[in-house]
Formats: C-alpha cells, structure tokens, sequence
C-alpha cells in the first residue's frame, strides 16, 4: 500500500514537472517568436502601391532639383522643370505621377524571429497589389501569358523576392517598374580578361543604344557578380538605393563616379532631346563570382522612380 502511494504521489510530481516544463517553453517561445498576420501585409502593399505611385521619394526630387542645377541645354532645363512640376501635381493631387504605374516588384526581408499568421504570404501580397492598383486608380498593366497577352485584370501577380534575416521585423520594399525603362535592361557574361574596362563599355554602350527610350534622366542599377540570373537581380537592387548614393566599396564607388561621367557625356540629355544630364545617378552592387566568369546586368530606371518600403 506504501509502494503505490509513494508512486503515485512520483507519478503526481512528474506529470507537474512536464506541465511546468511545457509552459515555462510555450512562454519562452512567445517571447522569442513575434507573429505577423498577413491582413496587415495586404493592407501595407495596398498603402505601399499607391503610395509609390502618387508620391516620388525625397531623394528623387533632390536628385533632380540638382540636375535642374547642372544642366546646361535650356530645352534639358525645362524638361527637369516639368517633371518636377508633374511630381509637385501628383504629390498635391494625389494621382499617380505616370501613365505606366508599373509592374509590381515586392522585396520581402522576414525576421528570422518572425511568424506569420493568417494566411499565405506570396498570397497576401498579391492581394495588396489587386487592392492598391484598384483603390489607387491606377493602370493595370500585366499579361497572363507572355504570348496570348490578356491581361490580368488587376495587375497582379507581383515579382517578389524573399530574404530571411535576423531579427522580428519585416521589411517590405514596393517598386513600380515601368515596361520602357525595363525594355531596355541588358545582362551579358563577360571574360575575366575583359575585366573593368569590359564593365564599363557594356554599361556605357546600353545607355547608349537605350537612347530616348527609358525616360531620361535615368537611374543606371548595375550588378556584377554572382551567376548569369544573380547578376540581375544585383541590378535591381541597386536602383532601390537612395538616389545618388554610393557603395561602400571604394572601389566599387569610384566605377560608379566613372559610369556616370561617361554616360552623361554621351549628351542624350533629358527625355533624349540633349544635354547634359542623361543618368541622375550610377549605382553598383557585386556579389562574388566564379574565377572564369564576369557577369554583368544594366537595370534601367526612369525619371519616375517610384519605390517606397515599410518596416512592419
């Protein structure tokens, strides 16, 4: 009778323990972890979208209020005069700055402490596009099929790229790329021998054969490194930069500098009618490479950058 009252009392303790376990891991957890729902992510892209698209950045205006400065062409001054007039209309207005209100690229950086709750992410963002570009009025400009061309009706779906990174945030990062300025992207695998001077004529030589097309005054996104399809998405990122900002390299740095002399001398001049000012700025990101590889991609971006990012 002992023996069973003394095991059930052990038995009694143990299960205590486990349960005290249990919780003391539960709450740790949460402390840990930090959860999201996705219905707040649709409503920020929706945010996001219009925002991007009424509102140019504070360093696009100063980067063409400077442009205004440097410019020499009177036909190239009014030019810059007038896109920042139209950016002046769609802030005050609030309609978007551009006829194209773009293909929607969504960068995703996810807190590795970070738990979503609610529903799909990539599902949840598409969701925020279909929103914003119907709330916000603005174009719908994506074919379902690159061949047959009907579109999708709600400008969705949006390209997204997704990093995991430490922390409990997630950041989202909204671009409204228009269909000129990307036309006229390039990416090219050059020789290791072709080396510095090889990037900057590939470079150089897309801008020019570019011409009036993507819109000048441009922002040249330009990626070195990595892998054939890596190097693209290099170029990408770097037009998300704050405009006219240089890497932290400062070798990298000094080729930017570089780049953008050589293109503005080309004279295409804003909107292509000559001048001084062709690109507003030069940005450069690298990612190692193979020993017997030199990718290289040129993003395009035009006078009308409109990106925009929240930290949730």
């Amino acid at each position: 009778m002992t023996k069973i009252i003394f095991f059930g009392i052990l038995d009694f303790l143990i299960g205590i323990y486990l349960l005290f376990e249990i919780c003391f891991l539960l709450l740790t957890h949460r402390n840990i972890m930090r959860q999201i729902n996705t219905e707040q992510i649709t409503d920020t892209v929706e945010k996001l979208c219009i925002d991007a698209n009424y509102n140019l950045g504070d360093d696009l205006i100063a980067s063409l209020r400077s442009a205004l400065g440097e410019e020499e062409s009177p036909l190239g001054k009014e030019v810059i005069t007038q896109l920042l007039e139209n950016a002046e209309i769609g802030r005050k207005e609030q309609v978007p700055v551009c006829q194209d209100t773009g293909f929607a690229i969504v960068f995703i950086e996810i807190g590795q402490q970070v738990v979503l709750a609610g529903g799909d992410l990539r599902e949840a963002i598409n969701e925020g596009i279909r929103r914003g570009y119907k709330n916000g009025l603005l174009r719908k400009s994506i074919v379902k099929n690159p061949i047959d061309r009907i579109n999708t009706g709600d400008n969705t779906p949006a390209v997204i790229h997704t990093d995991i990174v430490p922390g409990d945030k997630l950041k989202i990062t909204f671009d409204a790329k228009g269909g000129g300025c990307e036309n006229m992207s390039r990416s090219a695998m050059l020789t290791p021998a072709q080396g510095r001077e090889g990037v900057i004529n590939f470079v150089v030589e897309t801008v020019k054969t570019a011409g009036a097309n993507p819109c000048p005054p441009i922002i040249v996104g330009v990626g070195l490194g990595g892998t054939f399809d890596y190097s693209t998405l290099l170029a990408k990122k770097a037009i998300l930069r704050p405009v006219g900002s240089n890497n932290n390299d400062r070798t990298i740095a000094s080729l930017e500098i570089e780049l953008l002399e050589k293109i503005n001398k080309l004279g295409i001049g804003p909107q292509g009618l000559g001048g001084r000012i062709t690109a507003l700025a030069v940005q450069v990101e690298t990612f190692p490479c193979h020993i017997a590889s030199l990718p290289v991609a040129v993003n395009i971006e035009c006078h009308s950058h409109r990106t925009k990012t929240v930290v949730i």
